[in-house]
């Protein structure tokens, strides 16, 4: 390097530091330099009051964080979104005013964004991580979103920790490293001194944060809500979104190797669902508390770390959304599109749950700077199918033009036009709730319970899931450098299950816990396992091996069989083309083993007949597929002479060959032999589909 480049980068790097600042060892301010006494807290009317507006730190705050990326979302950048409709099962005139919950035969359109959280547009759809799942309902009275997510519950309990969270499991600032995950060092020295996060760690740790597809997995709204009916009477209420097809997820070996071979796994699941016929459905469960059994729970009803047990306060299902038409152009729709919880109609109103009054203020806010202004509404995407009328006039990207000289009210030069409404005539009259109290920055005490709901999930997992729940604290935690953290993690949830904690321990070398932990709840949820979910085979995906020689009639009866039951099967071969069977059929071949993978399929079926079974035996790349579709649990499938084939393969231990055409089925493979008729063997493979995963391979090593 001559002189000259030397004080070329003297004189840049003295530029540079101009600009630089170290906060180590320095008092918190304000951005105009007003010492900051609290941040964890936003200010409240009482403990478990309404946020203040005059709190200008959180707003300071807040705002700031809503700004800073440009124009990718800070959160939820990566998504995809798809048109449907929703219909109600039955009027809910007893619970809520809001139409579009009254007529069954009325189908409200809605557009859907399903998204991942932490990671950027470009990070990977399979990644373990928190899924967005909001909803826009062009309703009649106006627009209404449900901003909901795949878990029921949050890290934080008070808006004022959002920008905190998100800060430290984004990638850490020095470096810009790692991408689209929480296991690295910032994310986890936030858990440990924000305890918290617990329940949501638990959740976020399970098999919920890799779901198999957008369309297998549930939505939450998270927040306490609250409905109002036409009397007045506001009660309680909890959203959910329930799939039709069940909740079913990735192993996260899959999720793995799916982030290189198709990092656009779930988008392309949804897309060509719709594309092909087979609409998502999930319907729309609510829980509800009356307002006179606010606090006869062991858990406060506003505090968005906890959950409502659905054995303690069932899940009323009352309508069914179905997802029928993909964006004409992502980024006009997908992209554009604008959620925002405050979006509400007349029927649905809001709580004091600290985190939800934050997020009342930060949406709006964030869309300011993402979509150019404030008049993002008017972008096609988001506008409303009703008409609307107001005295807001001009900005950037307006989009209408309002005629007349009157853009104020009251006025006389207009005749008042428009008009407010009043609540008969449709008009949006908040619920009238007292608020009371000094003005405070805390927490209310019934918020202090960080550990039992916690400890709830944990009983409620099988013994698999609790195996895969401590195998990914194992990842997480081991790719923490920091000891003291991994420590950390360990004492932290003993408070939780000794039993978790010690476990923890031995996977990161850490102390296990000197006293035994817990909390001593021993209550579960079975709704909290996927293990007592909804089975279908529906849209399920087989690949079937085959190449020349294979036996048309068997492989005939077995497609048959799968295509009845709405199942998707694939062909797979070496090479894209033709295949001719035993007695000169053709049949074409969909996808070859190089550009997809077994991940990519929820079973196997090997096609019979000498010549093709002969070929693959010796075939490394049909050898692999099998094995990695048996260690990932999967269905295996095999006839007559393709029992040869799964001798060659890590199967042949579990393998039967049964004689006589009687049906074998081991731990999910299924294989019959001597048969013509598939018809029996085709059901008992139907039905080890609909398992999802043969978990007795997994616990036997």
């Amino acid at each position: 390097m001559s002189d000259k480049e030397k004080n070329q980068k003297l004189s840049k790097d003295e530029q540079l530091e101009y600009f630089r600042k170290d906060h180590d060892g320095k008092k918190m301010t304000t951005n105009h330099g007003v010492r900051v006494s609290e941040d964890e807290h936003s200010l409240k009317a009482g403990v478990r009051g309404p946020t203040l507006m005059e709190d200008f730190h959180f707003r300071e705050k807040m705002t700031h964080f809503d700004h800073e990326r440009i124009p990718e979302r800070v959160v939820h950048a990566r998504g995809y979104g798809v048109h449907g409709h929703f219909q109600v099962y039955e009027p809910l005139t007893d619970l809520t005013k809001a139409k579009f919950l009254q007529d069954p035969s009325v189908k409200t359109p809605v557009f859907v964004r399903f998204s991942t959280v932490a990671g950027q547009r470009g990070s990977s759809d399979t990644v373990r991580d928190t899924r967005g799942f909001a909803t826009k309902f062009y309703t009649e009275e106006g627009n209404y979103d449900l901003v909901a997510n795949n878990m029921p519950v949050f890290f934080i309990q008070d808006a004022m920790k959002f920008p905190d969270v998100v800060h430290a499991v984004k990638p850490e600032p020095h470096n810009e490293i790692p991408q689209a995950t929480a296991a690295h060092d910032t994310f986890w020295d936030f858990v440990v001194n924000n305890t918290e996060s617990a329940h949501m760690i638990m959740w976020l740790l399970s098999d919920r944060a890799i779901p198999r597809s957008y369309r297998m997995m549930e939505g939450f709204g998270v927040h306490t809500f609250r409905l109002v009916n036409e009397e007045g009477k506001g009660r309680f209420v909890k959203f959910h979104w329930k799939p039709v097809l069940g909740v079913h997820s990735l192993l996260w070996d899959e999720a793995h190797m799916l982030w290189g071979r198709d990092a656009d796994y779930h988008r392309k699941d949804l897309y060509e669902a719709i594309e092909s016929g087979h609409y998502p459905e999930f319907e729309l469960g609510i829980q509800v508390i009356e307002e006179e059994d606010e606090f006869k729970f062991d858990f406060d009803v506003l505090d968005p770390t906890k959950i409502w047990p659905e054995e303690d306060v069932p899940v009323r299902l009352v309508g069914k959304m179905t997802l029928n038409k993909n964006p004409d152009n992502f980024f006009a729709e997908t992209e554009q599109v604008a959620f925002h919880p405050g979006h509400v109609v007349p029927g649905i109103d809001f709580t004091n749950d600290p985190l939800l009054q934050g997020r009342l203020f930060s949406y709006t806010d964030t869309q300011l700077t993402r979509l150019g202004g404030p008049n993002f509404q008017e972008i096609p995407i988001n506008r409303p199918v009703c008409p609307f009328h107001n005295n807001q006039r001009d900005g950037f990207n307006r989009m209408s033009i309002d005629k007349g000289q009157v853009a104020y009210h009251k006025n006389s030069l207009a005749g008042n036009s428009p008009e407010t409404a009043s609540e008969e005539e449709g008009g949006y009259v908040h619920y009238e709730e007292k608020v009371e109290g000094k003005k405070v920055r805390a927490r209310s005490e019934s918020f202090k319970d960080h550990y039992s709901q916690a400890t709830l999930f944990w009983n409620s997992m099988s013994t698999v899931e609790k195996k895969h729940l401590v195998s990914a604290f194992h990842f997480e935690i081991g790719k923490v450098k920091s000891k003291e953290i991994q420590q950390a993690v360990v004492d932290m949830f003993n408070n939780v299950s000794g039993d978790l904690a010690k476990q923890i321990a031995e996977g990161v070398a850490a102390e296990p816990p000197a006293e035994p932990g817990g909390t001593g709840v021993t209550k579960s949820s079975p709704a909290l396992s996927q293990m007592n979910t909804t089975k279908h085979v529906k849209t399920r995906k087989v690949a079937i091996l085959a190449t020349d020689g294979f036996d048309s009639n068997e492989l005939k009866q077995v497609k048959e069989a799968l295509e009845e039951k709405e199942v998707i099967a694939q062909v797979i071969n070496d090479s894209l083309g033709m295949i001719r069977s035993e007695d000169g059929e053709e049949m074409e071949v969909d996808t070859t083993f190089l550009t997809t993978a077994s991940v990519i399929f929820d079973a196997v079926y090997i096609a019979g007949g000498k010549e093709s079974v002969e070929s693959f035996r010796n075939k490394k790349d049909a050898i692999d597929f099998v094995n990695e579709a048996f260690k990932h649990c999967k269905t295996i499938g095999a006839a007559n002479d393709a029992l040869e084939f799964l001798l060659e393969t890590d199967i042949k231990e579990t393998a039967k060959e049964e004689k006589g055409g009687k049906i074998s089925n081991v731990k999910g493979v299924v294989t019959v032999n001597e048969a013509e008729n598939l018809e029996e063997f085709t059901e008992e493979y139907l039905q080890a589909l609909a398992e999802h995963r043969h978990w007795s391979r997994q616990m036997e090593g």
